[in-house]
């Protein structure tokens, strides 16, 4: 038995509510870099991208409608790709099924690519480069999305609805479900966010490191309880 897993395969709440606080550091680190550098729109907060579009309308300005488009088109093709994948049905019962761990290597593979990407740019892409990048990074997204929502109602990447619960909660005099994992993931955000701005602007060689560790840090544990759950099962 593992601080992972309780002897049987089944993941404690906290230890899959402490993975999805981890994630959301990622989705904090990639919305500042695609605000900053591709282009003014965000990687996962759709609401703002669609929010974006409208303005580029009235404002007549091609550029902001396609960079707002692109994030938008990106962000549903990583959940057209990660929402079949995280909905498979695996041996593996409790609150953290395989194919969520499936789809977040495969959510990791995608953002390496993002990472060599912008290596490559040396922290200041333009053109088709932008483009490329922010079309990577926002699927990325969406499949965190899709994962995460196979979770159950919590998201890493979009937290509008994590703060409405908190509030909501402390207006009603009401505990909501899963309190810690809302303002851990709320202060996660912006933890990442940060760490992502100040590398993107400062330290651009550095950027993977708030990107990538703690997605790697959540699938490398996640696929460790997974083979403990093996082994356990098979005794």
């Amino acid at each position: 038995m593992t601080a992972d897993d309780d002897g049987n395969g089944r993941w404690p709440a906290a230890a899959r509510d402490y993975r999805v606080v981890l994630l959301t550091i990622t989705s904090g680190a990639v919305n500042a870099v695609s605000f900053l550098a591709l282009g003014k729109v965000f990687s996962s907060v759709i609401t703002g991208n669609l929010v974006l579009l409208g303005v580029a309308a009235t404002t007549h300005s091609a550029p902001e409608a396609l960079h707002a488009g692109l994030g938008i088109a990106g962000y549903a093709a990583g959940v057209l790709v990660g929402a079949p994948l995280a909905a498979r049905r695996s041996h593996q019962a409790g609150t953290w099924p395989a194919s969520v761990t499936a789809t977040l290597a495969a959510e990791l593979v995608v953002l390496a690519g993002f990472c060599i990407g912008w290596g490559l740019s040396g922290g200041s892409p333009h053109d088709g480069g932008q483009v490329a990048l922010l079309i990577v990074a926002a699927a990325a997204m969406g499949m965190q999305s899709a994962a995460v929502r196979r979770l159950g109602q919590m998201s890493s990447t979009y937290l509008t609805s994590t703060l409405l619960g908190v509030l909501a909660g402390l207006a009603t005099r009401t505990r909501p479900e899963g309190l810690g994992r809302s303002l851990g993931a709320l202060a996660a955000v912006v933890v990442g966010a940060l760490a992502g701005g100040i590398l993107a602007k400062s330290a651009y060689a550095w950027l993977p490191v708030a990107v990538l560790l703690p997605l790697g840090v959540v699938v490398a544990g996640s696929m460790k309880a997974s083979r403990r759950a093996t082994r356990a099962r098979g005794r």
